[in-house]
């Protein structure tokens, strides 16, 4: 796909400064440009790539005013981070706008699909399914029976998506991904033998969820795994059966949540924390990467350490504990002069 100065331009209301027909296929940065390339400059810093860089188009702040000649053509904008971010999702709206169905793919006769849909090859929708409009399911993806799909949501190849599961509109589902596994159910006998215990319920993601690719949610026991409105999960996260994720919480990649736990809204949880499970934990909570949860949390408390300690007392202990040698050689030398005078 090729597109002018002009037609950029145009998309961000901005001012060309140059050539309005110099066409770009590619982005890049602004010290790797090269022609045929779009970037932009938005940190200062980055100013003097700006003299030689290859690109064949800028977007830049309209207050820049360059000091010698450059070869890039600019476009002037407000905000030109916020300029390259709507170009960034504009051309992966374009690039991702498959439609049709894909040969070979398997469609139950009683699954039911919205318009503009776009089904890969080696897809499978099982019985009942229903997806909504404007749905992108790329190849090699599995979506069992009764399965619901929202509007303008995409699930990239490879996922999969057990029965009975609902995705709302606008969600992202990333390779590997695996909604609606079964949770962790086992039971022990007078053997010291595990039977597993029936996982009967399903997994919700309510709209405008991400998840990132490898991440496994776990389907209830009973009930529904939740996941809220807006909700972003890293690639290669654990979350078990009956968790349910308050809305606008992020966690980051390898965290694991174990079953039941409840957390709040508007929380940001750090890679390779570990949460056990049947507790509660508030909104607005902040969670350092490699912490141990073992404990209901409070609203708005910051967390670290295994087990986690609260961020202030952690980063005292921490200095402590740097110094522990000097305070152990301190305290022998003491105990030596207070015995040598006694």
């Amino acid at each position: 796909m090729k597109f002018t100065a002009q037609q950029i331009a145009g998309i961000l209301e901005g001012d060309v400064v140059g050539n309005p027909d110099i066409e770009v296929f590619k982005l890049s940065k602004i010290e790797e440009g090269f022609e045929g390339s779009l970037t932009f400059l938005a940190n200062p810093k980055y100013t003097p790539h700006i003299y030689s860089t290859k690109a064949s188009i800028t977007i830049v702040n309209k207050t820049f005013v360059p000091e010698s000649n450059l070869e890039t053509t600019l476009i002037k904008v407000d905000d030109a981070y916020l300029a390259f971010s709507k170009i960034l999702e504009y051309y992966n709206s374009v690039k991702l706008n498959k439609i049709g169905i894909e040969q070979p793919s398997f469609i139950s006769n009683s699954a039911k699909y919205g318009e503009n849909v776009y089904i890969g090859a080696f897809s499978y929708i099982g019985d009942n399914v229903i997806i909504g409009d404007n749905v992108k399911i790329f190849p090699n993806v599995y979506i069992g029976d009764n399965v619901v799909v929202g509007h303008n949501s995409i699930i990239f190849a490879g996922s999969k998506i057990y029965s009975e599961c609902i995705i709302g509109n606008y969600c992202i589902i990333n390779s590997g991904a695996i909604i609606g596994a079964d949770g962790f159910g086992f039971t022990p006998n007078e053997k010291g033998e595990y039977n597993k215990v029936p996982q009967t319920g399903n997994v919700i993601l309510e709209d405008f969820v991400d998840v990132g690719a490898a991440t496994t949610i776990d389907r209830a026991t009973l009930g529904s795994t939740i996941i809220r409105k807006g909700v972003k999960l890293d690639n290669q996260i654990q979350i078990a059966h009956n968790v349910e994720i308050g809305k606008n919480t992020v966690i980051a990649a390898q965290t694991g949540i174990a079953g039941s736990t409840k957390i709040g809204e508007n929380c940001q949880i750090g890679g390779q924390v570990g949460i056990v499970g049947h507790i509660t934990i508030g909104n607005n909570v902040k969670i350092q990467a490699q912490s141990g949860i073992g404990r209901n949390v409070k609203d708005d408390e910051v967390l670290q350490g295994s087990p986690a300690l609260s961020y202030g007392d952690f980063n005292k202990s921490y200095v402590y504990f740097k110094n522990l040698p000097k305070i152990v050689k301190d305290i022998n030398d003491l105990d030596k002069k207070l015995n040598g005078n006694s």
